[in-house]
């Protein structure tokens, strides 16, 4: 059986605190639009994003390693919820 050729994917991992959980960076954003005159924004939730390149042989695989990645290290599953897109990069 041949080797299949590695393709290099992007994933774009975001990561949010769950809805439950009190966002302290969101509300001391929330509080500098509104005194900076953005009355309209009712509320701010931050998050983190991250894009990381990964050689895999295929979409599933990128997909596996990108959810392993996010599970060990990237999110904390108690209080983070995360989703991510991937791309192949030619």
């Amino acid at each position: 059986m041949a080797n299949q050729e590695q393709a290099i994917f992007l994933a774009k991992v975001f990561i949010q605190l769950k809805p439950t959980v009190s966002d302290p960076q969101g509300q001391t954003i929330h509080g500098g639009l509104r005194s900076l005159g953005f009355e309209s924004v009712r509320s701010v939730r931050a998050g983190k994003y991250m894009e990381i390149s990964l050689d895999e042989e295929t979409e599933a695989a990128a997909s596996r390693k990108t959810t392993e990645m996010c599970e060990k290290l990237l999110a904390n599953p108690v209080i983070e919820d995360y989703r991510f897109e991937l791309e192949k990069v030619e």
